[in-house]
Order: C-alpha cells, then structure tokens, then sequence
C-alpha cells in the first residue's frame, strides 16, 4: 500500500493594520539607534506591530479562516480540518492552550487542537507533525497555523537589540493527503534540538523556574532576551546542515533548489545560509524588509508572499529551513504549492459572525 504524502492546499495570512517604519519606532520607543543602522544590520526597513485589542488567537483565527477560503477555492469544494496546529510563543494565556480556542473560532468543535512550542522554529516542527500525522494515516486534513504577537507580550520596547528586529502576524497552512508528485507535496524533513544553549534565546522570568515575583526578579526579566552573536553563528550552522541533511534524504543537490524560504530572522543570517548552500540571491524569498521577525509566523508569512507575487511556479523544487529558541532548528522539502493565498484582517474572525464561511467549512 502505498505511503499517503501531505500536500499544502491552502495559503492564509493575517496581519496587523498599522505598518511601523524603523524611523517612528525610534522616535516612539526613544531608541538609540537610526534608519540606516537598521537597514544594514538586519534588512528590516518596517514591521506589522499589534494593537491592545488584538491577540495572538485572533491573528491565528484570521489566518487559518483565509487557509480554508484558500484551500476551498483550489479545490473548487470546502475543505474541513480535522486536527489543528498551532506554533506560537506568545499564546493568549499560559493556560490554557490557544489553539482549541481558535478552532472554536473556525466553527471546528469537536476537532483537536493543541499549541506547538519551539520557538521560531515552530512553524517548521508542526508541519513535520501534521505530516507525520498524515503519513501514518490518522488524519487526513491538519490545519497548521504559526502565530505572534510578541510586540505585545515579550519584547522590551526599550530594548534597542529586540525591538527593532519584531513583528505581528499569523501565517496558515492547510494540508491535505495527496500525492508525492503533486505541488504543496512536502518530500522530507530534518528536524534538531540542543537545550544546552537555551539560555542564547531565553525570557528569564515567567515560568516555574522563575516565577514572577519571586525576590531575585527585575523589572524587565520578563521580556525577550538573545545573545546576538551567539545566536547568528548557531542559527547559520544548525539551519546550513539541517538544509543538507533534508536535501540529502530528498535526493536533490542545492544546485536542483529552485526557492529558497528562510526562517525570516535577519538578512545577514538568510544570506550567510544561501551563500554556504551555494543557492544564488535570486532563488531565496522572503518579506523581511516590510514585516521584520515574526517567529513562528515568518514563514508561511514569506511562502504566502512568495506565491502572491508568482515568483515560482508551483510544484518547483523548495527548501524551507527555521531556527529559534530551544535551541531547535528544522528543514523540510516540498514541492511548491499551486494555490493562491487568501489573507483577512484579524477581528474579520471574531467567533461566530462569519456565517457563510462557518458554515462552509463545517
């Protein structure tokens, strides 16, 4: 009997209404920095950033309802999931989960849904998990979504090495059983962890190793912290090998790589990865110059991007590797998917007042 294969159907995205330029965060955090030092050193010139009304889960409910509509346009049929995933550090509350909240929110009670923590490479582990999910035959229609909002919940705004790289926004993915020859079809994965070097990418205070308000706790331990150099040089060599590891098991060279998509952390690190895998500037893709970090969401953030603007044409051969906290890193193949991304703003998802959309999906 042949192995079912997990394809990507469906592209959504959600981000935040108001755009913020490096030039007005400066001047609204008070930051010793300027445009041109930011530009250079990250490639970020703007970035989505959340307001006091919208969570993580509301992002994430927006995305995942434009997968669906995504997803149901390609397929000419609505299409329901039947497990959710959603990756994200910044969840609505420490508990409970976010995700059944949010298939609550898509009119999909009754379906499992669980949070997928790693970080920024969370994205890359729950799509290994609904492709594993797949291939052993116990769902048929995992709905992945990569979730943020740490503008709001992590991030120092007066913290000129972090506040300057972050940004909101959810990315979704739905994936169906399908074909291994097919376009979304994901080939091979490559996934890696090293606790030891958890203090690179850390929030100190906030968990049951150091509970808030314990005596020993300041003012800002709460907030995102990351040793940036330290960091650039694990993010470089573990995303570099998990790329071969991945295009190794897939049977394909860098030079058979036809679209490169990065975990969207900083332009140096993306192009000091494409450099060593010898994949040339015009084959990678992203949008951090106009959306910064957004962790878990980045890359079905730049992967919707990348199919809006028909710069590859779908069933090409690409590569997708992500690196975060933990630390974790992971890489997948696939071939490129054919639909056409669907995007919708994030109270256009409130629970319940889409009918027509509910009732499609259910």
């Amino acid at each position: 009997m042949r192995t079912p294969a997990a394809v990507l159907c469906g592209l959504g995205t959600s981000l935040p209404e108001h755009s913020v330029s490096n030039s007005r965060l400066i001047a609204q955090n008070h930051l010793d920095s300027d445009d041109r030092w930011i530009l250079e050193r990250t490639g970020i010139a703007a970035r989505r950033l959340a307001d006091s009304r919208t969570s993580t889960g509301d992002l994430a409910r927006a995305a995942g309802r434009a997968a669906l509509e995504s997803a149901a346009e390609l397929a000419g049929a609505p299409l329901r999931p039947d497990i959710v995933l959603l990756a994200t550090t910044t969840p609505d509350h420490r508990c409970p989960a976010t995700a059944p909240e949010v298939a609550h929110g898509l009119g999909l009670d009754g379906v499992p849904a669980l949070d997928v923590s790693a970080a920024c490479a969370g994205f890359v582990y729950a799509t290994a998990c609904a492709q594993a999910l797949i291939t052993a035959g116990l769902y048929e229609r995992p709905l992945v979504i990569g979730a943020e909002t740490y503008s709001t919940t992590l991030i120092d705004p007066h913290d000129r090495d972090t506040a300057i790289l972050f940004g909101d926004g959810a990315g979704a993915v739905l994936i169906r059983t399908g074909t291994p020859d097919e376009p979304g079809a994901l080939i091979a994965q490559d996934l890696g962890s090293d606790g030891g070097h958890a203090g690179l990418i850390q929030v100190p205070a906030g968990g049951s190793r150091r509970p808030l308000g314990t005596p020993d706790t300041g003012p800002h331990e709460h907030c995102f912290r990351m040793n940036g150099r330290a960091v650039y040089a694990h993010a470089v060599r573990r995303m570099t090998d998990s790329a071969l590891n991945v295009l190794k098991s897939t049977g394909w060279s860098p030079d058979d790589v036809e679209a490169f998509i990065s975990h969207q952390a900083n332009q140096r690190i993306i192009d000091a990865v494409g450099e060593r895998l010898g994949v040339p500037p015009a084959r990678r893709h992203g949008n951090l110059r106009e959306l910064g970090n957004t962790a878990a969401a980045s890359i079905p953030l730049a992967l919707a991007d990348t199919a809006t603007r028909q710069l590859v044409e779908p069933g090409a051969r690409t590569l997708i590797t992500g690196f975060g906290g933990g630390l974790a890193w992971g890489a997948h193949t696939l071939r490129f998917p054919e639909a056409r991304p669907r995007s919708r703003p994030p109270h256009a998802s409130l629970p319940h007042t889409d009918t027509d959309t509910e009732k499609a999906i259910r």
